[in-house]
């Protein structure tokens, strides 16, 4: 599948098939989602959010404390660490925070730029529903 956004192929996640059958395709130049079927829509494609919104912060046993590192696509830090256990949390990364790894920062404000602008309106990507 080609990326809305960016025109590169996306990568499928190898998850199991649910109940609705949903794809789950990712960029990994430009980390735009798209879900494919699932009980409501044919095509899901969330819009554009910015750097303050758009990453869990990471959890894992083995992160060393200090440090906030954002939770990117699979499985490992947007700077690249990746620990066993390791998964989102329930709180966005801000990279604004002092805390935050400037690394992760870096490569979030790198993907941030790989959005046109065109594409950053909340109705530039194009969602299909199901009809009833």
């Amino acid at each position: 599948m080609e990326c809305d956004v960016c025109g590169r192929l996306m990568w499928r996640w190898p998850v199991p098939p649910t109940a609705w059958e949903e794809e789950i395709w990712s960029c990994s130049w430009c980390h735009a989602a798209t879900h494919v079927g699932g009980e409501w829509f044919e095509i899901s494609r969330p819009p554009y959010l910015p750097l303050g919104m758009r990453w869990e912060k990471a959890v894992a046993d083995g992160l060393a404390s200090g440090a906030s590192h954002a939770f990117g696509i699979f499985d490992k830090t947007m700077c690249g660490i990746q620990e066993a256990g390791m998964s989102p949390s329930d709180y966005l990364w801000l990279p604004e925070r002092e805390d935050a790894c400037g690394a992760c920062r870096e490569a979030a404000s790198l993907i941030d730029s790989r959005w046109p602008q065109s594409m950053r309106s909340k109705d530039a990507r194009v969602t299909v529903a199901r009809r009833l």
